[in-house]
């Protein structure tokens, strides 16, 4: 998904789950087309709270963040 959407200039097996995304090439409209490419296949909403960059700044980071989200009722995380 990273190397689809995230638009890195580096290989993204060569980073680490804590790597920060941002600083390793990805840009600010990268990051929203990753969101969305996220919503589509985990079937979920990113609701305006998680709409910051330390949401998307690293592996860790997303993942949490979808597995809050997945744990939630319905998915949205109520927005």
């Amino acid at each position: 998904m990273l190397s689809e959407h995230a638009r890195l200039p580096v290989d993204v097996d060569t980073l680490s789950d804590d790597t920060d995304l941002f600083a390793s090439g990805m840009t600010s409209h990268a990051s929203v087309s990753l969101m969305l490419a996220l919503e589509d296949a985990f079937d979920l909403e990113f609701p305006d709270r998680m709409l910051t960059r330390a949401v998307f700044e690293s592996i860790a980071s997303i993942s949490a963040a979808i597995e809050e989200l997945s744990a939630s009722p319905g998915g949205s995380g109520g927005g």
